[in-house]
């Protein structure tokens, strides 16, 4: 199950896992553009087992509907990619009045992930893959802030919203011990996307096309894929990757008082807008 994959490195990821004969599960929030990822995907890869199915990451009601019917209706699932992400210069709300970013980066995959721990329990050994970014290593989080209701910018929030990811992926490995569920977060390098491109200056996407390591949403898709699929991956968890190699992660993420700090706090808003909306 891939979030986010009728565009960019979701979409590449989903092609290149579709490619290895996978059964691949599209979770997409536009069905047009979804359709149309798919069936370029099946046309590409002719693998003809790949699915589209609607949810909109904006709205923890909808993960919810989608997750209770995605239970309903399948009996295993052995690698989820939390892939889906959006940047925006300007603070804007998700349907359940969070920012934005943090919302459908990190947030509706916190929740999502929780519902769907159960099966991926069920069908271990299986993976979580928590796509974040480097970024997080030159914006500090701020833990107090995370939704930058006192002071906003589009790149402080989504460095919130991929440090959130390493911090969810470092959580999950305690909370998933000796479930055969591992968990990686990966960083796919500065990748030329929509993402990277929609709602930015013209004069930072023309200083960002000279960027010598920038690449395409095929290269950034790799290290994802490797991470999903690769046996030499067998018995380990908790690792962040870069370039298919284990790198490093901010000081911060590390700390245990600050990855409980944080699922509290995801927990909480997460209760929070379901409450409100039954």
């Amino acid at each position: 199950m891939i979030t986010g994959a009728n565009t960019g490195i979701g979409k590449e990821t989903a092609r290149k896992i579709a490619a290895l004969d996978a059964h691949v599960i599209l979770v997409c929030r536009n069905p047009e553009k979804g359709k149309t990822a798919r069936k370029e995907i099946i046309q590409t890869t002719n693998n003809q087992n790949v699915e589209l199915l609607i949810c909109d990451l904006a709205s923890l009601k909808d993960v919810k509907r989608f997750s209770d019917e995605f239970l309903m209706n399948y009996s295993s699932l052995h690698v989820l990619i939390n892939n889906a992400g959006v940047f925006s210069r300007k603070r804007t709300k998700s349907n359940d009045g969070y920012e934005t970013t943090f919302a459908i980066n990190y947030l509706a995959h916190f929740y999502l992930t929780k519902l769907l721990l159960p099966l991926l329990k069920r069908s271990s050994p299986s993976r979580i893959v928590n796509l974040s970014s480097d970024i997080h290593k030159y914006f500090k989080m701020k833990l107090k802030d995370p939704l930058l209701e006192k002071r906003f910018s589009g790149q402080q929030a989504y460095s919130n919203s991929k440090t959130a990811m390493v911090l969810f992926t470092y959580k999950l490995v305690r909370e998933l011990e000796g479930t055969g569920v591992s968990v990686f977060s990966v960083n796919p390098g500065h990748v030329k996307t929509q993402l990277t491109t929609e709602g930015l200056p013209k004069w930072y996407r023309k200083i960002s096309n000279l960027i010598p390591s920038r690449r395409t949403a095929e290269q950034g898709a790799i290290t994802s894929v490797y991470v999903s699929s690769s046996n030499d991956l067998e018995g380990l968890t908790g690792k962040y990757f870069t370039d298919c190699k284990e790198t490093k992660t901010a000081k911060m993420t590390k700390l245990l008082e600050n990855q409980d700090y944080l699922w509290e706090l995801s927990e909480r808003l997460v209760s929070k807008a379901i409450e409100k909306e039954s």
